[in-house]
């Protein structure tokens, strides 16, 4: 019993997620990521192949043609090297810049809105001899199930993605061939053709193997944020209440209700009875309803408790079991009564008011 209560056997709970998603444990698939990341890499190049290959052809251009070494002073070699700092600000920043944005972009999508600030937090006890310790054996473990099953997927990675890179190449070995003997700039463009198919099946397989480990990742998260029964229970405590507290406040709700109700007794027109087992309480105010209302109401011992406060102040108590069980039934408590009773109470009203002045 002690075992299958320990058990993590249930789906994590909206609240667990939400917990998890603040601490920074999200599902990631870096292989996912590097994919796309890799892709936009490469789709970048293609955008600004060009404009680098331009930007090179006048950095060589402006050395060469500027190539003195007598004038070159050891005193001033930031000066020197200034142009090239200046060409290679052109040609690689707007490339870096708009990767980082991209890569920002991709792992967002992967693993939502985090801001996870416990990550953030520097520990001195990942520092400790012991935890280094730990997490050197746990790395370098090969019996570790979880090092075994990422060592398996990198081999696996690597036997795939090399495996598309030569098929694209081998598929095209006719015209590597071909190349002896042909002019620069044609070899050049074949060259480039193959080197293009090669990197698309490539990206094509990592992209694939992203997919594959997103969805291992997903399992594997969702495994690990389980909950036993009890973690369940404990949380739906945390969350609606202990039910014994809860039971307990509802019954001085209860209490306090009644007590209400009881107080509104000596201000009534009438008591109906049933002659026991029901009481209902009737007033009847025109400032305050177009009708009369139902102030109270009870069964058993409090239609006892009923017809004691209204004997005690000398309100009118009167027999009549279907019009009792009826506006017991149909009328909550500072109800007013439906029209389907409407002459039955009125009776009943017309009767006490006549008692009470023929008592006079």
């Amino acid at each position: 019993m002690g075992n299958e209560a320990a058990e993590k056997t249930e789906e994590a709970t909206s609240r667990r997620r939400t917990k998890e998603r603040e601490r920074g444990n999200v599902s990631k698939s870096r292989d996912m990521d590097s994919a796309l990341v890799m892709i936009a890499g490469i789709a970048l190049l293609g955008v600004f192949a060009k404009n680098m290959g331009q930007n090179i052809m006048n950095m060589m251009r402006e050395t060469f043609s500027h190539l003195n070494p007598a004038g070159f002073e050891v005193d001033n070699v930031l000066g020197f090297l200034l142009p090239y700092f200046y060409y290679l600000g052109i040609i690689v920043l707007p490339f870096m810049v708009l990767l980082v944005i991209a890569a920002i972009f991709i792992i967002r999508f992967d693993v939502g809105h985090v801001f996870a600030l416990e990550k953030a937090k520097f520990n001195l006890e990942n520092l400790s001899p012991r935890k280094m310790l730990q997490n050197a054996k746990r790395m370098f473990n090969p019996f570790e199930p979880r090092s075994m099953v990422e060592f398996a997927k990198s081999i696996l990675k690597i036997v795939v993605v090399a495996a598309c890179g030569f098929s694209a190449i081998n598929s095209r070995k006719g015209d590597l061939i071909g190349l002896v003997g042909l002019e620069i700039p044609i070899a050049l463009n074949i060259i480039v053709s193959i080197l293009i198919n090669m990197v698309i099946n490539m990206c094509l397989a990592m992209l694939v193997l992203g997919y594959l480990d997103k969805k291992y990742q997903n399992y594997e998260y969702e495994k690990s944020i389980k909950m036993t029964k009890q973690e369940v229970k404990d949380e739906h405590k945390d969350t609606e209440g202990d039910p014994k507290i809860k039971a307990k406040i509802k019954s001085i709700q209860m209490q306090m209700a009644r007590q209400r109700m009881m107080s509104s007794v000596p201000s009534a027109d009438v008591v109906v009875t049933n002659p026991t087992h029901y009481a209902v309480a009737i007033k009847y105010d025109k400032t305050k309803a177009p009708a009369p209302m139902v102030v109270a109401k009870g069964v058993d011992y409090l239609a006892f408790q009923i017809r004691e406060i209204a004997k005690e102040n000398n309100v009118p108590i009167v027999e009549n079991r279907p019009v009792a069980r009826a506006l017991y039934n149909t009328v909550p408590v500072d109800g007013i009564i439906p029209s389907d009773l409407y002459v039955a109470v009125a009776e009943i009203l017309a009767y006490v008011y006549r008692t009470k002045n023929e008592g006079k």
